[in-house]
This record gives C-alpha cells, structure tokens and sequence, in this order.
C-alpha cells in the first residue's frame, strides 16, 4: 500500500463514520472539527447547544443577522421595563417537532435549570451573563426577566446557542425544539445526523438529511472532501484554499468574530514586566502572519481585541515596529550581548505553547517565534492539547498561549474581556489583576445608553493595548469549501449558524 494511499485511509478513519458517495439524494455531510458529547447531547451542556444551533436543530429567543445585529428569534420582541427588567413576548405559532405550541412556561423550564446551580445542566458561565434573579411567565406567551443588576448585555446573551428552548422530550424526539431540522442521531465524538422538520414554521428544507461529521483534523477533513466523502468543510485548510477552488469546489469565505491572540503570563517570567509585554507585542509582523500562515485569505491583522465589522472596535493599529520593541527591551534592564537580549544575567526566554485543532495555529506560532528571535528574543515553541497548555500558563511553565477564541458570540462587547482578564474570572487563569480595568468592565456591563457604552469599551481597548496582558494577533476569516451544487449556504460572521431551511444541494 502506498504512502499517500495510507495516509488517505487513516484520514478517513480519524473522520469517523461517513457519509457513504451513494447518499441519498437531499443529503448533505459536513466535516467538523468538533462533535457531540453524549447519544442525546442535551444542548445546554458544553457546546453541544452550538452544534445543535449550527445544525438547525434549536434556536433562541433573540439571534444574531449576518451583520452581528440583534433580531427577535422565538421573541417577537424584547422591553426594558427598567433598569433590571425584562419582558419578553413571544412569536404565536412556533411549534416544537412533536407539534406542540410554544409557551412562556417551555421557557422557564428550559432556561430555569440553566440558571440552578446544583441541576443537570447548569452552566455556570450562562448564568454569569446573564444574572437572573427570577423568571416568571404572564400569560401564555409572555416572560418576565428579573437580573441581579442592570445588565445592557442581557438580550444579547439571549443569542448564546446553549441558551435554548426545548419541548418536553421523548423517544422520538428526545430533542424537542423548534428549528428547521429535527436531531434523529448521535455517536459521541463522530457524528451529529439531523432530517428535515415537515412543520417548520417558515417551510420544509429542501434537504431531506444533514450529517456532520467530526474530523480529526483539518487536514483529515480536506482529504475526505476531495475523496467525494464529505459535501462540505467548515474551516478548510487555508493554505490548500486556492487549489482547492481551481478543482471546481466552492469557496466560502467571510470575516468571523473569531481572534487569533495570545493569552500571556502577566505574573511570572519576563512578561510580568508589561514594558517587555509591550515589546513583544510590537515585534510581531501580524501581516507576514496573515500573508504566510493564512495564505492572504484566512484574516486580518488585529490591533485590538474586537473585529472591524463590529461598532465595538477600538481605532488601534496594529503596530509592527521592532525599533522600539528593542528600545522598551532595554528601558526594562535587559541588555543585548552577542546579538541576544539577557535579563537579570539570564538569557531572555520566552515559551510559546498552541494547540493543532486550527491548521494554522502551528505556523502563526513558528513565524511569531522567528520575529522574537529576529530582535535576540529566544523564544521557542512547543504543541500541546488546549487544556494542558493552559495547566502551563497558569503554572508558569510557559509564557504565552496562542489559542483562537470567538469574542463576541452574541454581538456584545462585555463576554471577552470580562471572561479572560477580569479580576477572579474563571479563564483569567494567570491571575491578571487590574483595579482600572475591573471597574470599566463593571461600568460597561451597567451602561445602557449606547454612546456611553462605546466609550467604556474603547477605554477597556486601550488599557489592553498599554498593560498588554493579551495581545490580538489577527481576526480570523472562516474558510468552508463545498461541493459546486451547494446553495443558500454562508458564512455568519458570530459562526454558530450553519443550516437553515433555504439551504440545497443538487448534484
């Protein structure tokens, strides 16, 4: 058996099980990087809740239009009745799969056990952003939010995929929601297989099945594509992008709300020194980065943490200049000798860990590592699991973290910031404090008045981009290729929504 021969089938083995090339006509498989959790993976939990929203399964009482504005989902609308309440009516007509009509009190019990600490499916982080006090129904179809404080990001998190509304369940439908496809099957970690809702409210799919299939790799999903096996990629190769398109394929490819960036080690090593921080930051080329890693298609440098097609993005250039990252360098005592920088009598190291779940993790990695060494940093990298690398960084064991992280899945600026640099918050695991900071954080979550809030949110950009307690990279595109038949097909910037009735795919 030949090489190639060899890697091809343990691609596909890593693919999980498939879609055959004989599928029935209405069908459609997409290759994922990700898959579900459990048989019945209760959208509630982990992200099965995106994978569901993406599959065109559940939605939510608010979503997100391909403008990352906020429209009424199940809502039909949303009022502030003060500072800390919240009704809710509901859209009449929306039916579960099982035929049932939604109701005010489908949405207590499904987002009540989100909320309680202790239940099956809490979710700690949910109920952080939202901070419901109570929810109660009046009437049938109307509910009533009571938050903890003023929170202008409440109907906005209404979006977040894992905050659902489910029917009762059964054994036909043991996910009971409301999209335009009902979930039929699962195998944990391999497939996700959905089939059109003959009641959708707006209409029956033109496709009789979807199935999403987890791949190992991105490079795994890529040679099962061009094997005929998948219909459909989502976050293909960037660097493969244009070959793949001179084959026929199509291209799918739009700016995300997704950051490439580093998440960095502010109280131990070097970099608890922000001047350092800073220097690295500026020694950084984010558009060789994108040219070379991404191949031109995949991003755009990031000066700050929000992309250009939100109103929350802070007018920041990404600054490449490593004059003054050597100046700052030395102005923090370290001191060039033989063409590389020492620090307390110490060669000036900096440890580098990411992940390869992204195809181009890896190689933004290695070019940060040469633009370091290019000034006399000696910077070095390392591949690891996700989890394992943040164990490092809080440990101290390494300095920086190169991840990808959606920062603003449901349109408001407050999650991000809030969830990796914000004083005890849970993903600030290199116990980053800023007192500044904390109390802009607290501000902007309060301010309903969207000028004030604008103004909040540009200063929490530039402490960021002064302290440097994480540095953007650049603001990833999402990159999907498809086979030349598939239409009504795109791709939504928040990237949690894939499948909705209008998508087909004809051979």
């Amino acid at each position: 058996m030949s090489i190639l021969r060899r890697i091809f089938l343990a691609a596909l083995v890593a693919l999980g099980p498939i879609l055959p090339a004989s599928a029935q006509e209405g069908s459609l498989s997409i290759a994922y990087l990700q898959g579900p959790t459990a048989e019945v993976p209760d959208p509630r939990i982990r992200y099965n809740g995106w994978l569901s929203n993406q599959a065109g399964v559940t939605e939510t009482l608010m979503g997100l239009d391909r403008k990352m504005g906020l429209y009424p989902r199940l809502a039909e609308r949303i009022e502030r009745t003060d500072d800390t309440t919240w009704r809710v009516t509901l859209r009449e007509g929306v039916q579960f799969h099982d035929g049932t009509s939604l109701t005010a009190q489908h949405v207590i019990e499904s987002i009540g056990p989100i909320l309680k600490e202790g239940s099956d499916v809490y979710n700690g982080r949910s109920a952080n952003l939202l901070g419901v006090e109570t929810v109660e129904a009046e009437g049938d179809l109307t509910v009533v939010f009571r938050t903890k404080e003023p929170n202008a990001a409440f109907p906005w998190i209404l979006t977040e995929p894992g905050i659902v509304v489910l029917g009762p369940p059964s054994d036909d439908f043991p996910i009971n929601a409301t999209g335009p496809f009902v979930f039929r099957e699962a195998i944990p970690d391999q497939l996700y297989r959905v089939e059109a809702n003959p009641i959708y409210r707006d209409g029956a799919s033109a496709l009789a099945e979807v199935r999403v299939v987890r791949a190992a790799d991105p490079a795994a999903a890529a040679l099962a594509f061009e094997a005929g096996e998948v219909d459909l990629v989502i976050n293909y190769p960037e660097t493969d992008y244009k070959r793949i398109l001179s084959t026929g394929a199509q291209g799918f490819e739009a700016p995300t709300i997704q950051l490439y960036w580093l998440q960095v080690d502010a109280q131990h090593g070097p970099l608890k020194d922000a001047r350092i921080r800073r220097a690295v930051s500026l020694a950084i080329d984010r558009k060789g980065i994108v040219d070379a890693a991404l191949s031109g298609v995949g991003g755009t440098p990031a000066g700050t943490i929000f992309p250009s097609l939100m109103p929350w993005a802070a007018e920041i250039d990404p600054t490449y200049d490593p004059v003054e990252a050597e100046r700052l360098l030395a102005e923090a005592g370290a001191v060039k000798e033989g063409g590389r920088w020492m620090l307390n009598g110490e060669p000036l190291r900096i440890n580098l860990v990411t992940y390869a779940a992204r195809a181009a993790l890896p190689p933004s990695a290695e070019l940060i590592q040469a633009y370091l060494q290019a000034i006399g940093i000696d910077a070095r990298v390392s591949i690891g699991e996700w989890g394992a690398n943040n164990d490092a960084l809080s440990a101290g064991s390494a300095d920086m973290h190169l991840q990808a992280w959606g920062v603003a899945p449901s349109g408001d600026p407050a999650y991000f910031p809030e969830t990796v640099l914000r004083t005890g918050s849970g993903s600030n695991i290199t116990g980053y404090t800023n007192p500044e900071l904390d109390a802009a954080l607290v501000k902007g979550r309060q301010a309903f008045d969207l000028k004030a809030r604008r103004a909040i949110y540009n200063r929490v950009q530039e402490i960021i981009a002064v302290d440097a307690p994480l540095i953007p990279v650049f603001h990833a595109s999402q990159v999907s290729v498809g086979r030349a038949g598939l239409s009504g097909f795109s791709v939504h910037p928040a990237i949690t929504y894939w499948m909705d009735n209008s998508v087909s795919l004809t051979e």
